[in-house]
């Protein structure tokens, strides 16, 4: 599954790179009222686009990613103490000593 996300990932880059090539017309960008870029080659805007928006979408799983950090730190906290629990309830067993017929462990034939 990690080399299906990787070939996907690879192919999206390829398929926006070969876009951008045959798109390298000068173009005149405008951020806002007075803020005005001329002569940009139009592969560079969409590239900067390109990694702007992957940027901009890692930062949106940020959140996330740390949230299923703590639930999984929370998580093996409480197994590490359902063990300690569990090694602290476990009954004492006794080994059977070898003078003890095997039958008497565990009958070979019913009666």
């Amino acid at each position: 599954m990690r080399y299906f996300i990787w070939i996907l990932r690879l192919a999206v880059f390829v398929v926006v790179l070969l876009f951008a090539l045959k798109n390298t017309d000068r173009v005149t960008v405008r951020f806002f009222v007075d803020t005005i870029t001329t002569d940009i080659p139009l592969i560079v805007v969409m590239l900067a686009s390109f990694v702007a928006g992957t940027l901009f979408g890692l930062l949106l799983t940020v959140p996330a990613s740390l949230r299923r950090r703590r639930e999984l730190a929370t998580l093996r906290r409480e197994l590490e103490r359902a063990k300690a629990e569990a090694a602290a309830a476990a009954p004492v067993v006794t080994p059977v000593t070898t003078t003890t017929s095997p039958d008497v462990v565990l009958p070979m034939h019913p009666l």
